[in-house]
């Protein structure tokens, strides 16, 4: 029997008929664009314009400041017109280059012709995925030419095609595959030249079936590619959620996804890789989903790095008659990042706008109680943590215990467990304060020792 899911885990209330039947549209923006150094995981990006410089859509304009950075595209033809600090959705200033947008998106080239790239190594290939900036579309930001790179290339067994796309609301990467299947099939064997003894395995959540159907109409006859339908559960689409599934394997935070055999890639990603190996088009523009009830026409974007969320709203319509904003959230509801403006730009691997008529965390916070001792937590946990107990252990400011044996730091924080919790406790949000806490202590400490 083949596996199609993960130990634990909820199963929420998607909201996906929301936007799931709207297409990808382009939308080109009027506002000035700004472009934070730091759109991914590793050191910002060193500029490489001036304020007054022109610059082209696809012209690169802040270059990776080592190994693992990336560089940073403009997405729009213009004139930079400052670089300076300036507030991102998480509500910190980062410096950026901003760009008074001409509206014209001139490109910086030809980006439809298509070449033969029969005869390129891998060294090639890794170096243009480099060269386009590409980092990991499904939220984490992390370089992608870091990932193709393992210490052991032929120990890879699986490269895993991420299309579960398991958050509420959001249905981007699912039009995304209806619509352009073939490309991510061609990014996918892309890949598996770089990985001689991988199969590429194409998961997606069976809440999908006309992404499924295209995609296995795209992976016919293809020796390598395979697709596998998962079923529908949060959080289908985590790295090790897939990883359980597709190779059966679970592995410590300290160690990566190489280290069992596996190379995960979001199908946006992978998308982009195609794009930049076959078109040599740098990344500059991604698939992101316009979500919410408060939202007045919902639907799915190809969006600009450096748009203004707020501009992007309004372009399609704002809130809906009579709504309420309660909630603004980058992402989902599971695992997004609540957002105190709309006024700050949309960045590489942000996925989804979801904008909310009601709160579930003010609801939550009026019915909480005390631990009730039911065990759900640990149920659904699918990381096979005992929250109940590192919640304990966090309110008793005992790190010794939460780190070292409850294993504390290995939470993935995709809130199943807050979730479940029938006694409404910010489970979820306490995990993600304490890890803060530790990792800024880590930092300080090693600081000290130099």
């Amino acid at each position: 029997m083949v596996k199609d899911t993960f130990r634990g885990g909820v199963h929420p209330a998607d909201h996906k008929d929301l936007s799931r039947e709207a297409p990808l549209r382009e939308f080109l923006p009027a506002g000035e664009m700004v472009f934070p150094l730091s759109q991914h995981i590793g050191k910002p990006a060193r500029p490489i314009v001036g304020k007054g410089d022109a610059v082209l859509a696809g012209q690169r304009i802040a270059e990776a400041d080592g190994f693992v950075s990336a560089h940073i595209i403009c997405s729009c033809s213009g004139r930079v017109k400052a670089i300076e600090p300036r507030r991102t959705l998480t509500g910190g200033m980062l410096e950026s280059i901003v760009v008074e947008n001409d509206g014209q998106f001139t490109p910086a080239a030809d980006y439809t012709a298509r070449e033969d790239v029969s005869g390129i190594d891998g060294d090639e290939l890794v170096r243009r995925v480099q060269e386009a900036g590409i980092v990991g579309l499904g939220g984490a930001g992390f370089p992608t030419h870091v990932k193709l790179r393992p210490k052991d290339p032929a120990a890879i067994r699986h490269v895993i095609a991420n299309g579960a796309e398991c958050e509420p609301y959001l249905t981007g990467n699912d039009q995304l595959m209806r619509s352009r299947a073939d490309a991510i099939v061609e990014g996918l064997e892309l890949m598996l030249r770089l990985f001689p003894n991988a199969e590429g395995v194409i998961a997606i959540e069976r809440n999908k079936p006309e992404a499924i159907a295209a995609m296995r109409q795209a992976a016919a006859g293809r020796s390598r590619v395979r697709v596998l339908d998962l079923a529908t559960k949060y959080p289908q689409g985590g790295e090790r959620s897939l990883i359980q599934v597709v190779a059966g394997a679970d592995f410590p935070l300290a160690k990566l996804p190489a280290d069992v055999g596996c190379i995960v890639e979001n199908v946006g990603t992978i998308y982009a890789i195609e794009r930049a190996v076959v078109y040599r088009e740098p990344l500059f523009a991604h698939c992101l989903t316009l979500s919410g009830e408060a939202v007045k026409n919902p639907g799915n974007y190809i969006v600009r790095d450096g748009t203004c969320f707020a501009e992007l709203l309004e372009a399609s319509g704002g809130l809906k008659d009579g709504a309420t904003l309660k909630k603004a959230l980058a992402g989902g509801p599971m695992m997004g990042i609540a957002m105190s403006s709309l006024d700050v730009p949309i960045q590489k691997q942000n996925n989804g706008l979801t904008l909310l008529a009601e709160d579930a965390n003010e609801r939550a916070e009026a019915q909480m109680t005390s631990c009730l001792r039911c065990g759900r937590c640990t149920t659904v946990c699918p990381m096979g943590l005992l929250p109940q107990l590192m919640a304990e252990a966090a309110e008793a400011n005992d790190m010794v215990r939460y780190e070292g044996k409850l294993y504390g730091l290995e939470c993935i924080q995709c809130g199943s467990c807050t979730y479940i919790c029938p006694a409404k406790r910010p489970l979820m949000q306490t995990f993600k304060r304490v890890k803060a806490e530790i990792m800024a202590r880590r930092r300080a400490e090693a600081g000290g020792k130099k």
